[in-house]
């Protein structure tokens, strides 16, 4: 039974307070969107979602269905339940300010995700220093022989989630990728359902 029902508008994002159990679902609503999923352990704001234990204990850096999501403590936070997309990337930073100057040569403030993710995950305690690799939902990375990484427009369509469960009492955020780059060419909104397990 779904007991909140958000929609993250586009360039933005949203934290909430999740006991273990909960799902999470994150919707693509309009198709070609990507987001950022960052969770963080309730009863220790420092101990965050870390991709490099996540790719130890998974032995993959292509995470679906099945896949836990580790914090830096090696402790799970989510687990992945279901996923419509099949990819997602979990190797690129969120998308910052500095990303924007120094790739984009963008010089106005822009929209990003780190600052969404840290100033949402704020409200409740979780220090902007905690918040490193988030897992970007529905974006499609390609890894090249030589290690080369190329960002392609993402495939999902709309109405396709992934959804997570809390390993533990955490505290998520979920922002709708400002990134046109990561969106072929448009930014657009995400829903968010979160149930009771």
């Amino acid at each position: 039974m779904t007991f909140e029902n958000r929609t993250v508008p586009a360039g933005s994002g949203i934290a909430w307070e999740l006991g273990a159990g909960t799902r999470l679902r994150v919707v693509d609503v309009e198709g070609g969107q990507t987001g950022d999923v960052f969770a963080v352990a309730a009863d220790n704001p420092a101990d965050g979602l870390s991709n490099g234990r996540t790719f130890d204990y998974g032995d993959s850096v292509h995470l679906s269905t099945g896949s836990v999501l580790y914090s830096r403590r090696s402790r799970p936070l989510l687990r992945i339940v279901a996923d419509d997309a099949g990819h997602h990337d979990f190797l690129y930073a969120p998308c910052s300010q500095e990303m924007y100057e120094i790739g984009y040569g963008v010089t106005d403030a822009h929209p990003n995700c780190l600052d969404n993710l840290t100033s949402s995950l704020a409200t409740f305690g979780v220090p902007a220093a905690t918040v490193t690799i988030a897992f970007n939902v529905f974006m499609r990375v390609d890894i090249a022989p030589d290690g080369r990484l190329t960002v392609l427009p993402p495939t999902v369509r709309a109405g396709q989630a992934v959804t997570f469960v809390a390993e533990r009492d955490v505290v998520v955020a979920v922002t709708a990728c400002p990134a046109a780059k990561a969106n072929g060419g448009r930014v657009r909104a995400l829903g968010v359902e979160i149930s009771a397990g």
